[in-house]
């Protein structure tokens, strides 16, 4: 096998378990959102998918989480099951990668080329999936916290919901399950059966003895 399509295969799993572990520190993370005011200048509110905070200046930390499912606003609702679904899709998607690795002794028999084929190609496509249902709810609550902070229509004295570090780790982590994926499927499609090349090179050499 080639030194090339073994690394790309290796890199994209490594790649995809390190955006899983992203994806899910972006979902209990709970600084989706901050805010704060210049009445209470030593707090700081965050707003997460599963609980609000307040921090203290001197560094106190109350979380409280939602009291009900049904009252929670859609942003939060849909923001919440995309990154369920991602984890998901991203959890699956590596475990099913790393069988197809060539360095991993699975599938064995005939059908061994095309199972570890099939397996990594899996596990690359949800890899794209899953990044891209990374990618929705982070950049949808980025969206709606930019249009909600330069409506006109709200008083400058009203304080304002900005970005918090959930939303770039999100957005890392959406960005890293695409190129696992890319690197996954690349591989996949580099990757060529090696009894077609054995049977090849058996018909040029009995293409060159018959010439002779």
């Amino acid at each position: 096998m080639d030194s090339s399509v073994c690394a790309l295969e290796l890199l994209g799993v490594f790649l995809s378990g390190v955006a899983w572990l992203a994806s899910l520190t972006t979902t209990l993370m709970s600084t989706w959102l901050t805010l704060s005011t210049e009445l209470l200048a030593t707090e700081t509110f965050q707003l997460g998918l599963w609980e609000t905070c307040v921090v203290q200046e001197l560094g106190g930390l109350e979380c409280r989480p939602y009291n009900s499912l049904l009252g929670l606003p859609q942003d939060v609702m849909l923001a919440r099951t995309l990154m369920c679904v991602a984890l998901a899709v991203g959890l699956l998607g590596f475990l099913l990668a790393i069988p197809g690795l060539h360095l991993v002794n699975s599938c064995r028999g005939q059908e061994d080329f095309r199972c570890k084929r099939g397996l990594k190609m899996s596990g690359g496509l949800l890899g794209l999936v899953a990044g891209i249902l990374v990618l929705v709810p982070v950049s949808y609550i980025a969206h709606l916290a930019v249009t909600r902070f330069f409506d006109e229509t709200v008083p400058e004295m009203i304080p304002r919901w900005e970005f918090g570090d959930a939303l770039f780790c999100g957005w890392t982590a959406g960005f890293v399950h695409l190129l696992a994926g890319t690197l996954l499927v690349v591989s996949c499609l580099c990757l060529q059966n090696p009894d077609f090349h054995i049977r090849q090179t058996c018909e040029h050499t009995c293409l060159r003895i018959k010439t002779r």
